[in-house]
């Protein structure tokens, strides 16, 4: 079945069906008048509610005056008041608390500073933010539906039966764009692939 237009969508679990790009999330939200955030999972609770007849419209925020960065990192300094990026910085800091020389940040760390920024969490700290690392505290999750287009590529790549195709990822691109578009689950098969020959 293909993915028919927004508006002609009756309610969420049909929306559900189908896999959204996060800009055409935000496109939807934007062209309905609702509040669109840039994170897919945040996208969807704003459509979920728009299918349930509450808007949840986009805030009016004032300009805060930005306070001066702090110099001098530990653990209980906040990540607002410290002006925390994903950057060698704390990068450094985050290898010396962990005492992993080539630290890297993970998508729930990033989630979560995402969320606190959003949010204003003052109360938040670095060293919240390391127990996020270690899995020993929950804030915010990744929205890992995001990662089904790699995930999808990934195993298509794996099956040697693709290696027929001229251009991999060119033909990739138009198998699932047939299977987004589609009320089909979002992951590649062997089958998917013979069903479809013809049209890639």
């Amino acid at each position: 079945m293909d993915r028919p237009e927004f508006d002609n969508i009756k309610d969420y679990a049909e929306f559900c069906k189908y896999y959204w790009y996060r800009e055409e999330l935000i496109k939807i939200c934007r062209d309905h008048g609702l509040k669109a955030p840039s994170g897919k999972i945040e996208l969807n609770k704003v459509i979920e509610a728009y299918f349930s007849g509450v808007k949840i419209l986009p805030e009016k925020r004032l300009r805060k005056k930005k306070k001066p960065v702090i110099t001098e990192l530990t653990l209980d300094t906040g990540l607002i008041e410290c002006g925390f990026t994903f950057g060698n910085r704390f990068r450094e800091f985050f290898s010396k608390q962990t005492g992993e020389e080539h630290f890297k940040f993970n998508v729930d760390m990033v989630a979560t500073v995402k969320k606190v920024r959003e949010s204003e969490d003052d109360s938040f700290t670095i060293r919240d933010l390391l127990d996020v690392y270690y899995g020993k505290k929950t804030y915010a999750v990744y929205d890992k539906a995001a990662l089904q287009w790699n995930k999808f590529l990934k195993d298509y790549c794996a099956d040697d039966e693709t290696r027929v195709f001229e251009n991999r990822l060119e033909a990739a691109a138009a198998l699932w764009r047939i299977v987004r578009e589609s009320d089909m689950d979002k992951v590649y098969s062997r089958e998917l692939l013979e069903k479809y020959r013809g049209r890639i």
